[in-house]
């Protein structure tokens, strides 16, 4: 063997010696680093399964980025192993990301909401919650969007960031598990006031799902144009409320009538002008309607 050959081995077996090293070194840290980070990110998901104060969407949250962290680490430091210098490329990385988190705002709105929404927990799925004057059930929650449906029936689909930037009304969830009714009756001026209060009050205390506590109103609210309005101002358990307020509506009227006492259409008086020549005369003309005279 002559000194080319081996000047050539000598720099073979350098070369191997170095870069063999670092391709086992960086196969050993793939392997350790991908084992490290299925076994940390299933341990994380057991933990959070434990949790009874977290909600079941975030469970498995914390364990994806766990393991999208030490994947991230691994190769970062493989890459160190073979001189790259990491330092530009976090920096890339990191200018990459802007770049996607600004074309992608609308959609983080969306996740950043969703996360809003499953860590304040303003309704839960089955709830009945009123968004931007609508109502809705919800049936599902997401960190892009909630499912939810109609009280009809149709589906709908609600971007989180729509539902966290408006006033939220849960329809379910009320103040002690109570709801108030509100209705208003109105009887002619010329009925008996203390006889269509008793009615009311009678109907007030025969229902067993008005609750004593708080107690009814029932008193007159205000002298209308064509009516006497009495405010009938009940409560009653929030799971009674819809099907008492409409129970109460019928009961009421029929109960007031039967106590001969009237509910009285709109009434206006109306002044009929006759034209005759250069004279002009004002005819009084009264007439009932419903909402407006039908011809002058």
């Amino acid at each position: 063997m002559n000194d080319k050959d081996e000047s050539y081995t000598t720099m073979v077996v350098g070369l191997l010696t170095t870069y063999g090293l670092n391709v086992l070194g960086a196969i050993v840290t793939l392997i350790i680093g991908f084992l490290l980070a299925g076994w940390l990110s299933r341990l994380t998901d057991k933990a959070m399964a434990r949790s009874q104060k977290i909600d079941p969407v975030f469970h498995s949250l914390p364990g994806k980025v766990v393991r999208i962290g030490i994947i991230v680490f691994t190769l970062i430091a493989v890459l160190n192993r073979f001189g790259v210098e990491t330092t530009s490329l976090i920096a890339l990385l990191g200018a990459a990301g802007l770049a996607v988190g600004l074309a992608l705002q609308g959609t983080l709105s969306n996740v950043a909401s969703g996360v809003m929404i499953l860590a304040f927990r303003p309704f839960k799925i089955g709830d009945a919650v009123k968004v931007a004057g609508d109502v809705y059930i919800i049936d599902q929650l997401g960190f892009f969007i909630c499912k939810a449906h109609l009280p009809d029936g149709p589906c709908a689909y609600l971007p989180n960031s729509k539902i966290w930037g408006q006033t939220i009304i849960n329809l379910s969830v009320t103040d002690k598990d109570i709801r108030r009714i509100d209705e208003t009756y109105g009887i002619a001026y010329g009925d008996d006031i203390n006889r269509a209060l008793e009615i009311l009050r009678q109907i007030a205390d025969e229902e067993e799902r008005i609750l004593d506590d708080p107690a009814p109103l029932i008193k007159v609210s205000s002298l209308g144009d064509s009516s006497v309005n009495i405010l009938f101002r009940v409560w009653t358990a929030r799971a009674d409320w819809w099907g008492t307020k409409l129970d109460l509506v019928q009961r009421c009227k029929e109960a007031l009538e039967a106590g001969g006492i009237s509910i009285p259409f709109p009434q206006r008086d109306v002044n009929l002008f006759v034209q005759r020549g250069e004279d002009a005369q004002a005819l009084p003309l009264q007439a009932a309607d419903q909402k407006a005279v039908g011809s002058s």
